[in-house]
Protein backbone atom coordinates (compact mmCIF):
# COMPACT_ATOMS: atom_id res chain seq x y z
CA UNK A 1 0.00 0.00 0.00
CA UNK A 2 1.40 3.34 -1.02
CA UNK A 3 0.31 6.86 -0.17
CA UNK A 4 0.44 10.04 -2.17
CA UNK A 5 3.38 12.25 -1.06
CA UNK A 6 1.47 15.46 -1.77
CA UNK A 7 -2.01 14.81 -0.32
CA UNK A 8 -1.50 11.58 1.72
CA UNK A 9 -4.39 9.69 0.08
CA UNK A 10 -4.09 5.98 -0.65
CA UNK A 11 -2.85 5.38 -4.19
CA UNK A 12 -4.92 3.26 -6.58
CA UNK A 13 -3.48 0.74 -9.08
CA UNK A 14 -3.88 1.05 -12.83
CA UNK A 15 -2.82 -1.67 -15.32
CA UNK A 16 -1.91 -0.34 -18.79
CA UNK A 17 0.06 -1.52 -21.84
CA UNK A 18 3.06 0.55 -20.79
CA UNK A 19 3.06 -1.05 -17.32
CA UNK A 20 1.56 -0.79 -13.89
CA UNK A 21 1.23 2.54 -12.19
CA UNK A 22 -0.12 3.92 -8.95
CA UNK A 23 -2.20 7.07 -9.18
CA UNK A 24 -3.92 9.45 -6.81
CA UNK A 25 -7.61 10.09 -7.40
CA UNK A 26 -7.41 13.52 -5.71
CA UNK A 27 -4.35 15.10 -7.27
CA UNK A 28 -2.38 14.47 -10.51
CA UNK A 29 0.36 12.35 -8.83
CA UNK A 30 1.35 9.18 -10.74
CA UNK A 31 3.99 6.60 -9.70
CA UNK A 32 5.08 4.19 -12.45
CA UNK A 33 6.28 0.73 -11.43
CA UNK A 34 9.30 -0.33 -13.47
CA UNK A 35 10.37 -3.39 -11.51
CA UNK A 36 8.91 -5.84 -9.00
CA UNK A 37 9.05 -4.56 -5.43
CA UNK A 38 8.22 -6.18 -2.15
CA UNK A 39 8.71 -5.36 1.48
CA UNK A 40 8.19 -7.77 4.35
CA UNK A 41 7.47 -6.42 7.82
CA UNK A 42 7.56 -8.77 10.78
CA UNK A 43 4.95 -7.79 13.35
CA UNK A 44 5.67 -8.00 17.06
CA UNK A 45 3.40 -10.22 19.13
CA UNK A 46 1.28 -8.36 21.62
CA UNK A 47 1.84 -9.24 25.28
CA UNK A 48 -1.28 -11.05 26.47
CA UNK A 49 -2.46 -10.66 30.06
CA UNK A 50 -3.37 -13.83 31.89
CA UNK A 51 -6.95 -13.02 32.91
CA UNK A 52 -7.27 -16.10 35.12
CA UNK A 53 -4.42 -15.09 37.44
CA UNK A 54 -1.25 -16.64 36.07
CA UNK A 55 0.92 -18.96 38.15
CA UNK A 56 -0.61 -17.75 41.43
CA UNK A 57 -4.24 -18.23 40.38
CA UNK A 58 -5.00 -20.92 42.99
CA UNK A 59 -3.12 -19.33 45.91
CA UNK A 60 -5.38 -18.36 48.83
CA UNK A 61 -8.66 -19.59 47.33
CA UNK A 62 -11.50 -21.09 49.34
CA UNK A 63 -12.57 -24.75 49.50
CA UNK A 64 -16.06 -26.08 48.91
CA UNK A 65 -17.85 -29.42 48.97
CA UNK A 66 -17.82 -30.49 45.33
CA UNK A 67 -17.37 -33.93 43.79
CA UNK A 68 -14.42 -34.20 41.41
CA UNK A 69 -15.57 -35.79 38.13
CA UNK A 70 -12.17 -37.47 37.69
CA UNK A 71 -11.30 -39.04 41.07
CA UNK A 72 -14.46 -38.62 43.17
CA UNK A 73 -12.84 -36.43 45.86
CA UNK A 74 -15.45 -34.51 47.89
CA UNK A 75 -13.46 -31.27 48.35
CA UNK A 76 -12.31 -28.76 45.73
CA UNK A 77 -10.84 -25.28 45.55
CA UNK A 78 -13.08 -22.76 43.80
CA UNK A 79 -13.16 -19.22 42.49
CA UNK A 80 -15.72 -17.14 40.62
CA UNK A 81 -14.86 -14.95 37.65
CA UNK A 82 -17.10 -12.75 35.51
CA UNK A 83 -15.97 -13.75 32.01
CA UNK A 84 -19.09 -12.77 30.08
CA UNK A 85 -21.23 -9.66 30.08
CA UNK A 86 -22.57 -8.27 33.33
CA UNK A 87 -26.09 -9.64 32.80
CA UNK A 88 -24.76 -13.24 32.58
CA UNK A 89 -23.99 -15.32 35.69
CA UNK A 90 -20.42 -15.66 36.96
CA UNK A 91 -18.41 -18.73 35.96
CA UNK A 92 -17.24 -20.93 38.83
CA UNK A 93 -13.87 -22.61 38.36
CA UNK A 94 -13.00 -25.68 40.45
CA UNK A 95 -9.72 -27.49 41.14
CA UNK A 96 -9.68 -30.85 42.90
CA UNK A 97 -7.79 -30.94 46.21
CA UNK A 98 -6.44 -34.45 45.54
CA UNK A 99 -5.74 -34.83 41.78
CA UNK A 100 -5.67 -31.13 40.69
CA UNK A 101 -8.27 -31.80 37.95
CA UNK A 102 -9.96 -28.58 36.79
CA UNK A 103 -13.54 -28.03 35.65
CA UNK A 104 -16.03 -25.17 35.56
CA UNK A 105 -19.74 -24.38 35.74
CA UNK A 106 -21.68 -21.29 34.88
Amino acid sequence: MLFCPSCANCLLVDQREQGTQFFCKTCPYVFSVNQKRSKRVMLERKQVDDVLGGPNEWVDVAQIDAVCPKCGELKAYYKQIQIRSADEPMTVFYKCVRCAHRWNEN
